[in-house]
C-alpha cells in the first residue's frame, strides 16, 4: 500500500549534520506506510547555528514533530517549552513533540537501550549496573536506569574527560532526584572497578572504544572480573560484535550489542508522534537483519 502525500499529509523529520546517511526515514515512513498514516519523515542538514531558525520555520508550518541528532541536542533543550523529566536531568533532547502551539522535549536514547535490554532478558528494576563513559548515549542510559528504578548504578569515567564536571553534577542529581544509589568512579580505579563487577548484573560500554575502525581496542583491558552471571552490553553496533563482547561470551556472559537501541529510541519518538506502536518486527525484519 502506498499512501499518496496530499494537501493533508503531515511531516516529521530529523534535524542535524550529518543526516544523510541516517536510517530514520526509512524505518518511520515504513512505519507510517503500514500502519495506513498520512504523514512523512524527511531529513534537514541543520546545524547548531541555524537551529533556532529552522525550528521556528517548521513549528510555523506546522510540523507534527522531529528527531535531533548531532550537534543540537544540547540546543534544542534550550528552544522546548517543556522537557520530559529524562530530558531535562539529560540536558538534551533527540525527539519533539509539537502540539497545541507548545514544543515538548523528550530523550528517547535511554528508553531505546533499556528496551533493548529487555528484549535481551535483561529487566533494570532492582539490579546493580556498571556503566563505563559519560558521553551523550551513557548519560541517557544512565538517567533512564534511574528512573526506571535501577538499585545501584556504578559509572566509570575518565577525569580528563570534558563530560567530567556533567558526571559529577548528574550523580548528585540522581541520588537527589530518584530511589538509586548513583556513585562515580575514575576510570583508571581499577580496585573500584573489579569491586563493582563483582556485585554487578549488567555491565554496559557506553563508550565508542571497540568502535569500527579501531576494533581491536577494548574498554577493559583486564577481563579477570567477569564472571557468567554478569550480562555484557556495548551500545556500538559496528562491528556487531566487538572485542569486548567476544571477551564476555569467552567468560560465559549472555551479551546483547546497540543496533537495538537505534530501533527502540525511534519506536519511542514514533509512539510519541502517533499514539501508535511502531511495527518493530516488521522494521526488523527489512533494516536489521
Amino acid at each position: 500500500m502506498t499512501i499518496p502525500i496530499t494537501g493533508h499529509t503531515g511531516f516529521t523529520g530529523l534535524l542535524g549534520t550529518p543526516v544523510k546517511h541516517s536510517i530514520s526515514p526509512l524505518m518511520h515512513n515504513e512505519s507510517f506506510r503500514q500502519l495506513g498514516l498520512d504523514l512523512v519523515y524527511l531529513c534537514f542538514e541543520v546545524g547548531e547555528e541555524q537551529l533556532e531558525t529552522a525550528v521556528a520555520g517548521l513549528k510555523a508550518a506546522g510540523i507534527a514533530g522531529f528527531n535531533l541528532t548531532m550537534p543540537c541536542k544540547n540546543r534544542m533543550a534550550q528552544l522546548c517549552d517543556e522537557l520530559s523529566p529524562a530530558a531535562s536531568l539529560i540536558g538534551a533532547v533527540n525527539t519533539v513533540v509539537h502540539t497545541d502551539g507548545k514544543l515538548i522535549g523528550h530523550n528517547t536514547d535511554g528508553i531505546g537501550f533499556w528496551r533493548s535490554a529487555e528484549e535481551a532478558g535483561f529487566s533494570v528494576p532492582d539490579k546493580t549496573v556498571t556503566l563505563m563513559g559519560m558521553g551523550g548515549a551513557a548519560t541517557a542510559i544512565a538517567v533512564q536506569a534511574a528512573l526506571d528504578g535501577v538499585k545501584e548504578l556504578n559509572i566509570f569515567a575518565r577525569p580528563t574527560s570534558r563530560f567530567w564536571n556533567r558526571a559529577v553534577t548528574l550523580t548528585d542529581s540522581l541520588n537527589q532526584q530518584t530511589s538509586s544509589q548513583v556513585r562515580l568512579f575514575e576510570q583508571q580505579d581499577t580496585t573500584a572497578l573489579n569491586h563493582a563487577l563483582d556485585t554487578s548484573d549488567l555491565l554496559v560500554n557506553g563508550t565508542s572504544v571497540g568502535m569500527a575502525p579501531h576494533t581491536d581496542a577494548t574498554i577493559l583491558p583486564d577481563v579477570s572480573p567477569l564472571h557468567p552471571e554478569l550480562t555484557v552490553a556495548d551500545v556500538i553496533y559496528n562491528p556487531r560484535e566487538t572485542l569486548l563482547l567476544r571477551q564476555a561470551k569467552e567468560a560465559g556472559c549472555k551479551t546483547f550489542n546497540g543496533m537495538y537501541m537505534l530501533l527502540y529510541q525511534g519506536a519511542e519518538a514514533f509512539r510519541l508522534w502517533t499514539g501508535q506502536e511502531m511495527p518493530v518486527e516488521h522494521i526488523k525484519q527489512m533494516y536489521f537483519k
